[in-house]
């Protein structure tokens, strides 16, 4: 049964991440004209599909756990927020590099998208946890490894976020921005080690070989919902970043390859497409 479930989990992980780069390539770069709606409206509702079966599973179908009862269910949420918004955060950090080593609009882009898709994760997941502090803690927060490592490397998500809409220039934007975005992933790492690091009130990350087989299927089903949702989010957002380029960039002739065909870009202008 663990077999299967990976296997669908890997599945459904591939079968999403392909398709938000197939959409990624074809539908989100500024005067496309490929029809998406129909992929995007088919995710959109097998994503809130498995998002309202993951749901009764979580609150109806798991039975209560053993030390916390029916409190833990948060974790069906909580859980996936927090893996969606490390996955995000982690492609902002490669992007930020892949933007270092060969500028690309394309990949700034991506990398503005994933960071706010992150903080956006991240936050949500921050809050579902405080809230599941409290009874199970006593307080809503606590100073625990953690939960400090995770609020420090949102609130630096935030800054990176902020520097985005101080500067005006493009180009500074884009080099500042991923320098800024590597120092703020090298967190990553650290939170999700902080628990074994660091023993304290939060538990150490679970395995299905320590949870009921029940409760992996029901996490299982959110993580794929999470994942599909997160999928939607990011082309979203980095299609909107593509088309903001384009209108920053007031002349055509400056504007590089990968935002238009067919127009040779100024020197100094980021141009490889990713």
């Amino acid at each position: 049964m663990h077999t299967v479930l990976q296997v669908l989990s890997t599945a459904a992980a591939l079968a999403s991440v392909g398709l938000g780069i197939f959409l990624g390539v074809k539908w989100a770069p500024p005067g496309s004209r490929y029809n998406a709606r129909p992929i995007l409206w088919g995710m959109t509702a097998v994503g809130v599909g498995l998002l309202v079966l993951g749901t009764w599973m979580g609150l109806v179908w798991t039975p209560p756990e053993r030390e916390m009862g029916q409190v833990y269910r948060i974790i069906y949420v909580h859980v996936p927020a927090m893996w969606m918004s490390l996955l995000a955060l982690v492609l902002n950090f490669c992007f930020c590099v892949a933007y270092l080593f060969k500028a690309s609009w394309k990949k700034d882009a991506m990398a503005e998208a994933s960071a706010e898709i992150g903080l956006l994760f991240g936050t949500y997941g921050l809050v579902l946890g405080s809230i599941w502090g409290k009874p199970t803690w006593g307080v809503y927060w606590d100073w625990d490894p953690r939960l400090t490592a995770m609020a420090i490397m949102l609130v630096t998500y935030v800054g990176y976020t902020a520097l985005r809409r101080f500067v005006e220039d493009p180009e500074k934007r884009a080099v500042w921005s991923s320098v800024v975005g590597i120092i703020s992933g090298i967190n990553t790492p650290i939170v999700w080690q902080s628990v074994k690091w660091w023993r304290s009130l939060h538990q150490v990350q679970s395995t299905p070989k320590t949870v009921d087989p029940d409760m992996v299927l029901a996490l299982r089903v959110n993580a794929w919902a999470s994942l599909i949702l997160l999928t939607l989010f990011l082309l979203h957002r980095y299609r909107i970043a593509l088309a903001t380029r384009e209108a920053e960039v007031a002349l055509p002739d400056a504007l590089p390859p990968d935002a238009t065909s067919g127009v040779s870009p100024p020197r100094g202008t980021p141009t490889e497409v990713l």
